[in-house]
């Protein structure tokens, strides 16, 4: 029924228009239980939505949540959305999504923009290394969690930061291919220039030291002058990476990929250049998106914690916008290491030079372990 008012709410249910404004917004503490069970009833008989406008002037807020992801074109982001925003229903907030591009003029207008239609909590997952650009909305009241991002100095100490343990994930990876054999590795990503890849390839050359292997003899793709992320086109990144490495003199035989889309795009360059991940090269990925179990061959990855990560994020957040801690808090999660079909022990000889055509440049990139095992 639309057009309810709360008059009339309050009219079928006996009671006063103030009693269901107090059942509205969670003042319940002294109300009888008849009385609250009758209210109850009446908005779920006249199917009675509360005005959103109306209650942000009275409150100068609105249970919405913004969750500012750098692109929904990675299934990650779409998982963690789907995990915020069930999380985020269960407790009456809505989430409203945007994607960033990891571009900090449009995050900060974003930021913006929700800031002025009355939300005031953000979950922001870019990760840049600095948060400069969205210092002015924390100092006008807006409540922020930093996904997927440690905690960096400088920032603002309101600033709360959830995220896994990006360097032992990247350690689990690459620890895993060395143990089957493999010495000749690459590490594919677009940029490095965010926290949680930094901290990936930290872990990957973390493992190479520890096994006694050359940091600087592995390869690292397509290298630290690349300044597009690749967010959208991650599978094609890696396709056109293992096209590119495959077809060396001395190619790798073990690849630890920046996500799960960058480890499939690896695999289906390696069928380009006839060979098979899981036989003549190993793949390792990370995230453990729906598609890695079903990609064939299975895709060997670091699995990060959904369902908690989203359930600790929301709370932080939720407590931010509700009892505005002084201080901001940082929780490290650890990863799991699944090991599939995409990784295998090393050849006897390296995979033989392909032949097939020089990789294109991606569209937006310039040319230039036991299932469920416990990690570490």
């Amino acid at each position: 029924m639309s057009g309810v008012t709360i008059h009339q709410v309050a009219e079928v249910a006996g009671v006063s228009a103030s009693t269901v404004s107090n059942v509205l917004n969670g003042r319940t503490d002294r109300m009888q239980a008849a009385t609250l069970a009758r209210v109850e009833q009446a908005i779920k008989q006249l199917r009675y939505q509360p005005n959103r406008a109306a209650r942000m002037l009275r409150t100068g807020r609105i249970k919405v949540i913004g969750l500012i992801v750098p692109s929904v074109a990675n299934p990650f982001w779409g998982a963690l959305a789907r995990e915020l925003e069930a999380i985020a229903l269960a407790d009456g907030y809505h989430v409203l999504l945007c994607n960033s591009e990891r571009d900090p003029a449009r995050e900060l207008k974003y930021g913006e923009e929700l800031l002025a239609d009355g939300v005031s909590g953000v979950v922001l997952c870019s990760s840049l290394p600095s948060l400069d650009h969205v210092a002015p909305l924390l100092s006008r009241g807006l409540k922020m969690v930093a996904f997927d991002r440690t905690a960096q100095a400088g920032d603002p100490a309101s600033l709360s930061s959830i995220s896994v343990d990006n360097a032992m994930g990247a350690e689990l990876a690459t620890r895993h291919l060395i143990e089957l054999g493999h010495r000749r590795l690459a590490f594919v990503s677009g940029s490095v220039n965010s926290v949680n890849r930094r901290e990936r390839l930290r872990g990957f050359r973390a493992a190479l030291e520890s096994a006694g292997i050359d940091p600087a003899d592995a390869i690292v793709w397509p290298g630290a002058d690349t300044t597009e992320f690749g967010d959208k086109d991650a599978a094609e990144l890696g396709r056109n990476a293992s096209r590119d490495l495959l077809s060396r003199p001395s190619p790798p035989t073990g690849f630890v990929a920046i996500n799960d889309m960058c480890a499939i795009g690896i695999c289906r360059g390696a069928k380009d250049a006839g060979l098979r991940a899981g036989r003549d090269v190993s793949v390792v990925g990370f995230d453990d998106i729906l598609l890695a179990d079903l990609f064939e061959p299975p895709l060997t990855t670091v699995r990060q914690p959904l369902p908690e990560m989203a359930a600790e994020t929301f709370q932080q957040l939720r407590a931010r916008i509700e009892s505005a801690p002084a201080a901001g808090r940082s929780l490290l999660i650890r990863p799991r290491l699944v090991i599939r079909e995409s990784t295998a022990p090393a050849p006897v000889t390296a995979p033989a030079p392909s032949t097939v055509p020089a990789p294109s440049p991606a569209p937006a990139l310039a040319a230039a372990g036991a299932e469920n095992a416990e990690a570490g």
